[in-house]
C-alpha cells in the first residue's frame, strides 16, 4: 500500500496522479493479460472442441474397425468351412469314384470270362463241327469208294 506526503489541501496530487498512473498501467497490463487469457481460454476451448470432435471420429473409425474385424473372423470362419466341405466333397469323390473304378473292374472282369466262355464254346463248336466234317467226309469217301467199286464190279460184267 502506497502512502502519500501531506500538503495543504490533503495529498500532494503530482504523487496521487503518478500513483494513478501506475495504477492505470497495472490495471491495463491486467485487462490486456485476462483479454489474452480470455483469448487462450477460447482458444483452448476450440481445441479442446476439436478434440472431442477428433475423439468422436476416432470412437467412430474404432466402431468401423471393430465391425470389420468382426466381419473378417465371419469370413474367416466361412472360408474355414467352405474349405472343410470341400475337403468332404473331396474324400467323398474319391470314395464314389473308388467304388466305380471297383465297379468297372468287376464288370470288365465279368465280361472278360463271359467273352472266354463265349471264346470256349465257340471253339468248342469249331471243333465238334471239324469232327463232324471229318465224319461226313469219311463216310462220304466210303460210299464214293462203295459206288466206285460197284462200278468197276458193273464193268467187269458187260465185258
Amino acid at each position: 500500500m502506497e502512502k502519500f506526503n501531506r500538503v495543504l489541501r490533503g495529498y500532494d496530487p503530482d504523487e496521487v496522479n503518478s500513483f494513478l498512473d501506475q495504477v492505470i498501467s497495472k490495471v491495463e497490463g491486467i485487462v490486456k493479460d485476462l483479454d489474452r487469457k480470455k483469448a487462450e481460454v477460447k482458444s483452448m476451448r476450440e481445441e479442446i472442441a476439436a478434440l472431442r470432435r477428433e475423439i468422436a471420429k476416432v470412437d467412430k473409425l474404432k466402431e468401423q474397425l471393430a465391425q470389420y474385424e468382426r466381419m473378417e473372423s465371419t469370413l474367416n470362419k466361412a472360408i474355414i468351412m467352405a474349405q472343410k466341405t470341400s475337403d468332404q466333397l473331396k474324400v467323398a469323390a474319391h470314395r464314389e469314384s473308388e467304388i466305380m473304378l471297383d465297379e468297372a473292374k468287376q464288370n470288365a472282369s465279368r465280361i472278360v470270362n463271359e467273352a472266354l466262355m463265349r471264346a470256349e464254346k465257340i471253339e468248342n463248336d469249331a471243333n465238334l463241327l471239324k469232327r463232324n466234317v471229318n465224319v461226313f467226309k469219311r463216310r462220304l469217301r466210303s460210299i464214293i469208294e462203295a459206288q466206285l467199286e460197284t462200278i468197276d464190279e458193273i464193268d467187269k460184267i458187260e465185258l
